[in-house]
């Protein structure tokens, strides 16, 4: 076996629900959802190192959000990974925790499959993406599509994914009125209509304008009732559109919502004038990757 002396960096990019359709409620308790995801480069980070035992420090910007939790979910997939290979030992593993906490989009998830993706790598071992999904699956609904962190179509309760191709280059606001939300709070406020429930999974898209002309024949399910958990929403969604986005919805469970602008200028400045208004806010600029950014890379 062998191991890397130096220390691995991970990338966790946020987790985008362009639009998430939830069709029923399954007799486990669970939702059935349908779901175009897509990643951003704005995200946490992983820094692994080789050590004895299991071990995880926080750091960043959100880490305090993090300091009640006696069970982090990094650590229970690095431990899961561990279990399935016992040739893997333990590392140092630390959290730059740059996303809002329970802010839908999919931080804990995404640090989660971060673990996943870059405890083998660590000790120069590769799982194939089948034992990770199913790993990832018993860890969180989230999980497993943010394993390859690409462009998919989501399904089930979140365990079935279908990787889509890439989606057009696209500039993106992420912004959050400073709450977070939980989830299971937004999904007791839920309405299934029976009459609208599915969509088609949909093909590759030639420009921004055809994912566009696409998203608004879709919805976010969970926007009305997490609007009634959290008004705020509401307001972030009206900050994006005067700042001129040419589409806005809001993403996962909230309370963070998205919009696209058409130059990577006009989303910094649609960001920086967001920030500006709103102190309290998170506001961030950035673009859509696909699955090499998530790839484990030498820690410089």
């Amino acid at each position: 076996m062998a191991t890397r002396p130096e220390p691995l960096r991970v990338a966790a990019p946020a987790k985008i629900n362009l639009s998430l359709h939830v069709t029923r409620k399954r007799p486990d308790g669970y939702h059935d959802l349908q779901s175009l995801v897509a990643f951003a480069d704005i995200g946490d980070v992983l820094t692994l190192e080789c050590a004895p035992a299991l071990s995880l420090a926080i750091d960043g910007p959100f880490a305090q959000g993090l300091e009640g939790e006696a069970d982090n979910l990094v650590l229970r997939a690095a431990r899961a990974i561990a279990q399935r290979r016992p040739t893997i030992e333990g590392a140092r593993i630390r959290l730059t925790k740059n996303l809002p906490v329970a802010s839908g989009i999919g931080g804990g998830s995404a640090d989660a499959a971060a673990a996943l993706r870059g405890l083998p790598a660590l000790y120069g071992e590769r799982l194939p993406e089948e034992d990770l999904l199913a790993i990832a699956a018993t860890l969180g609904s989230d999980i497993p599509v943010c394993v390859a962190s690409q462009t998919a179509w989501m399904e089930g309760r979140g365990e079935i994914v279908t990787p889509l191709p890439p989606l057009p280059p696209a500039h993106i606001v992420l912004v959050n009125p400073g709450l977070s939300v939980a989830t299971a709070d937004v999904f007791r406020r839920l309405t299934i209509r029976a009459d609208e429930t599915t969509v088609s999974r949909p093909a590759a898209f030639a420009s921004l304008d055809a994912l566009v002309v696409y998203l608004k024949t879709t919805r976010n399910d969970l926007e009305a009732p997490a609007l009634a958990v959290a008004p705020p929403i509401g307001s972030v969604l009206d900050a994006l559109a005067q700042q001129g986005a040419v589409f806005t919805r809001m993403s996962g469970s909230g309370a963070t919502c998205f919009g696209f602008f058409e130059t990577a200028s006009k989303a910094q400045s649609a960001a920086s004038a967001i920030a500006k208004a709103e102190p309290r806010w998170w506001a961030r600029a950035g673009g859509l990757v696909d699955a090499d950014a998530a790839r484990p890379r030498a820690a410089t």
